[in-house]
């Protein structure tokens, strides 16, 4: 049973979605806002939540990341713009919310070399500059 209201859920997420988009142009209006109104209630009774908010932490279980941005105003990634939102079902998401994410400035310079001591900036030679296999290389 929770598998077939799901189901029809998802099924319905892109009327919401026209349902929303014509709220937000202020074309829902008389009997048809009515009805969206009726529609969203009904859904919302059967636990349909919406959620994605600008400004809240990105989450990568909830949220699709479809544009990517650098800032020096955030300490985390955050939800930037909600492009389209998302929506759950108690704990399952139906559709994750997708969004524009920024993220804090990342340092351009890297910090001191290597703990381990494994990789060096310096370039290595591709060839035996010796010629006597002193650098492990084979000459060629």
């Amino acid at each position: 049973k929770e598998s077939a209201v799901a189901s029809v859920l998802t099924g319905l997420l892109p009327v919401l979605d026209d349902i929303g988009r014509a709220r937000e142009h202020g074309e829902l209006t008389g009997g048809f806002k009515a009805v969206a109104d009726s529609l969203e209630r009904t859904l919302q009774g059967l636990g349909l939540e919406s959620f994605a908010e600008a400004g809240e932490p990105f989450d990568p279980r909830v949220h699709e990341a479809l544009m990517h941005s650098y800032s020096d105003e955030v300490s985390e990634p955050v939800c930037q713009l909600v492009l389209q939102v998302g929506y759950r079902r108690g704990d399952r998401v139906l559709r994750p919310a997708r969004v524009a994410v920024v993220e804090p400035e990342t340092p351009t310079a890297p910090a001191e070399g290597p703990v381990d001591g494994s990789a060096t900036d310096e370039p290595q030679p591709a060839y035996d500059d010796e010629g006597d296999g002193s650098d492990g290389t084979r000459e060629v």
